[in-house]
Order: structure tokens, then C-alpha cells, then sequence
């Protein structure tokens, strides 16, 4: 796979706000034709003639299919208008919920999340994937919270264990088509987003270090960027324990569960 260069087209969705707006910012300072894509028209608009002046707006949700096939349309057609290709597309759109009481699992939360996360990549892989030229590369947002399991995250670490597992499955698949695929496992980040947590987040990075490593990594054409290395290498280290000391570290103050027989 050839190392991506600059004068080249990227396609971000959630570029509105977060990672996406800073990946979307610092591409167009490198010289890339921008698409930039939010649920947010307004606020694309009021971006578009700031920080995002000479990027190409898309206005849609990337949770309706029929939205997206319709972006894509015209997506085709300034490509064609350019006569450029379609050589990075980031889908970084997402959101966060967590479960609050799994004995009462909220289901319509769960099926939420699911669907913003991960069903909605792949609608964007249906709508933008046959728009993408051969040597191109796909970058799908997961997270790290895909190293270990954490309290509440039932419905936000399974989203994001299946764009994990899609982005490895496809890199199989999409050898021949010569398109390289790459899985995104930030840490802590300071988002809009990430503001509306209640607990501690260690080793928190900024959207230009997060928009650093993730172009950085794409360039160099890398199956998974995963940052801060300080924190990401922690978890994963962590996950070699067993599970059942895990469960323990996390819940020290709730009665020992009862044994799992399907173990």
C-alpha cells in the first residue's frame, strides 16, 4: 500500500465538532480536498465560512441509510466535477451512552448505540466504498475500551468491538481491491463528547495529539492506531489477567458474583 500524500481527497464524517473537526482542519492546512460531513447543517455552514472555508460540506445523518446513499450521490458527482478520486475516507461519527442498572438494561439505549456506531459504518461502507479509488484506505473510530471490559460500557464497548472486528474483516477482503483499511483506538480525548463523563480519564490527550497520531498512522498505512501508547499498551497489558481478578479490580465494593457455569 503506498503511503498517503497530500493534494489528495478525504471524506470525515462527525467533522462538525471533536476529532473530526480538528482531522478535517488540519488535512485542509496539508493541502487535501476536504469533505466535510455533520448531522448539524447549521453548524456546518457557520464552520464553513471559518475553519472549514474550502472544504466541501455535507449536511446528513449517518444513522439513515437513505441520507447516506444520498450524500454519496453527490459525493460521485464532485468527484467527477474535480476529476479527483475519493483516496481516505474517515468515518469517526459516534456516540456515547452507557448503561446505568444492567439488571434493568435499557434496550432502546443499547440498540441506540449500536445502530449510531456501528450499523451506521456500515451504511457509510455501502454509500462511499465503491466511490473509492484503488490504493485508497478506510479509517473506521473504534476505541480502546476494546482491550478490557469497563462497568457501564455494555452498549459502547460492544459498538465499538464491531467496528474493531469489521475493520479486521474487511482488510482481509479488500486486498485485492487494493484498498487498506485501518481501526482507530483512541484513549481519552478531550471532546464535547468526553466532557459529559463523570468519572476520571487518565492520561487524557487533546484533538490535535489524537488528530496527530490518526493521520500519522493512516499515512504510514497501520491496521490499528491506537494512543496514547502510555495508556493503550497499559490496557492492553491488563487484559492478560484473568477474568476473574479483573471483575474484582472493578467492582471492589459489590458482593462476589455469583460463578459463570458456561465457563
Amino acid at each position: 500500500m503506498m503511503p498517503l500524500t497530500p493534494s489528495q481527497t478525504v471524506l470525515i464524517t462527525g467533522a462538525s465538532s471533536g476529532i473530526g473537526l480538528e482531522l478535517a482542519q488540519d488535512y485542509l492546512r496539508e493541502g487535501w480536498q476536504v469533505i466535510a460531513c455533520g448531522r448539524d447543517e447549521h453548524k456546518l455552514s457557520a464552520l464553513g465560512t471559518d475553519v472549514l472555508s474550502g472544504a466541501m460540506l455535507l449536511a446528513f445523518d449517518v444513522g439513515q441509510r437513505h441520507e447516506v446513499h444520498q450524500a454519496a450521490a453527490k459525493v460521485a458527482e464532485y468527484l467527477t466535477k474535480e476529476q479527483c478520486q475519493l483516496n481516505l475516507a474517515i468515518f469517526n461519527a459516534g456516540n456515547c451512552e452507557y448503561i446505568d442498572a444492567a439488571k434493568a438494561f435499557d434496550d432502546v439505549l443499547f440498540e441506540r448505540v449500536i445502530h449510531t456506531n456501528l450499523v451506521a459504518i456500515g451504511y457509510c461502507l455501502g454509500a462511499f466504498l465503491p466511490l473509492m479509488s484503488k490504493g485508497a484506505r478506510l479509517g473506521l473510530m473504534s476505541s480502546s475500551a476494546i482491550y478490557l471490559p469497563f462497568p457501564r460500557a455494555e452498549a459502547y464497548g460492544a459498538s465499538k468491538a464491531g467496528v474493531q472486528y469489521l475493520a479486521a474483516s474487511l482488510a482481509l477482503d479488500l486486498v485485492h481491491d487494493e484498498i487498506g483499511v485501518s481501526v482507530i483506538c483512541p484513549g481519552f480525548v478531550a471532546t464535547p463528547l468526553t466532557a459529559k463523563n463523570d468519572f476520571a480519564m487518565p492520561m487524557q490527550v487533546d484533538v490535535k495529539t489524537a488528530s496527530r497520531e490518526i493521520r500519522l498512522g493512516l499515512q504510514r498505512g497501520q491496521r490499528e492506531i491506537h494512543f496514547p501508547k502510555r495508556f493503550t499498551y497499559l490496557l492492553k497489558l491488563l487484559s492478560f489477567l484473568p477474568a476473574a481478578l479483573w471483575q474484582r479490580l472493578m467492582t471492589p465494593n459489590k458482593t462476589k458474583p455469583q460463578q459463570d457455569v458456561s465457563q
